[in-house]
């Protein structure tokens, strides 16, 4: 192959895309059954508009490139997407300081945000309870399976293909090309040759790299945190994302939308001690999500929560202490050229999957 890819998410498919439409043989070697089973089908699936991260930034340039990329190629293809645009909420004075540093964050990403009084917010959700807030209009939903079917369907109209229950076990390079070792379902072994190697695997994607001969030096850790949603068994009036002002390791337990209008609430976060990911939701958590979202929707009925799913996000460390970017390593040693590592790729991955996509394609 010219070009082997590991790890079939979103942000795998997307790289694999973009090689196989610039006429390169592409495979993509998935571990599960199908597509997408880890982070990429267990988020929030919204689009986000660039407004948290850090200016100059890979997330916070590929986010706003990717979401460009991503909203097009919906309107394209006809994908299931939405923009009903989200309220950033403060419920206190502390609150108020932080939009405050919020806007100037996202001024200097290039993204606009309006501020709105307990009034204004009033008038477009009577039901949320806040003191001001952000309104960000072009944050928005997708259906995040649609996506990666397509991003498939691109691939393999190309002649690639994605090679699900087979799972990376060793990479080593072999004078100019890489030998990947395979295993599949039934156990059955194989080697494959590539020219270049894209390691996209997400949680996996440290194992992966810890497997390549020769040893690459200084691999950042792991630092995996665990997101738990819950949903819930009724309607609520609202029509918008709320979202209250970020916490440590994330950005607070916030309320999505489904395409459908069923709301969502999570993540919170929890940081594991092992590398094993764990989808448990345990239902006594409800408690603590009904605290935290009747701070600005005070009329929820904690009964009707009911718990929905987890994700873990592959956030690494360094170090400086757990990174706040994505991290695309290239390699000068000759025994590690053309191959890529992709680490700490969590929120905005989904969103900023089509400009991942470019700059891997650029970086080989």
């Amino acid at each position: 192959m010219d070009v082997i890819v590991i790890g079939a998410g979103v942000v795998g498919l997307a790289i694999a895309r973009r090689f196989a439409l610039a006429g390169q043989s592409v495979l993509v070697l998935e571990q599960h059954p199908t597509p997408g089973q880890e982070t990429s089908s267990r988020n929030s699936e919204v689009l986000h508009a660039g407004i948290y991260y850090r200016p100059g930034s890979l997330k916070a340039r590929l986010c706003i490139q990717g979401y460009e990329q991503l909203v097009a190629y919906c309107q394209d293809r006809h994908l299931p997407f939405q923009l009903p645009g989200k309220l950033i909420l403060a419920t206190d004075e502390a609150g108020e300081i932080t939009l405050t540093g919020l806007q100037a964050n996202a001024a200097a990403n290039g993204v606009s945000l309006t501020t709105l009084t307990q009034d204004q917010v009033a008038e477009r959700e009577p039901a949320v309870s806040c003191r001001s807030a952000l309104w960000s209009p072009k944050t928005g939903i997708i259906d995040s399976h649609a996506l990666m079917m397509a991003f498939q369907a691109d691939i393999e109209s190309r002649e690639g293909d994605v090679v699900c229950h087979h799972r990376v076990e060793h990479l080593e390079r072999k004078g100019e090309r890489w030998q990947v070792s395979v295993i599949d379902s039934d156990g059955e072994r194989s080697v494959i040759d590539a020219d270049r190697v894209i390691n996209a695997a997400g949680l996996g994607a440290l194992p992966v790299a810890r497997s390549v001969s020769p040893e690459i030096p200084e691999l950042p850790e792991a630092a995996y945190a665990k997101g738990c949603y819950f949903g819930y068994s009724g309607r609520l009036p609202v029509s918008h994302l709320l979202y209250p002002t970020p916490e440590t390791g994330g950005l607070g337990i916030h309320l999505t939308l489904d395409l459908n209008g069923q709301p969502r609430f999570g993540p919170d976060v929890t940081f594991l001690d092992s590398d094993i990911a764990d989808y448990q939701v345990d239902p006594d958590r409800a408690d603590r999500f009904a605290r935290a979202v009747q701070t600005y929707l005070p009329g929820l009925d904690a009964s009707k929560l009911v718990p929905a799913y987890a994700g873990v996000r592959p956030k690494v460390k360094t170090g400086n202490g757990i990174a706040d970017d994505f991290m695309l390593q290239t390699y000068d040693a000759a025994e590690h050229q053309g191959l890529v590592n992709l680490f700490g790729i969590e929120s905005p991955g989904l969103t900023a999957s089509m400009a991942i996509a470019d700059v891997v394609y650029e970086l080989l």
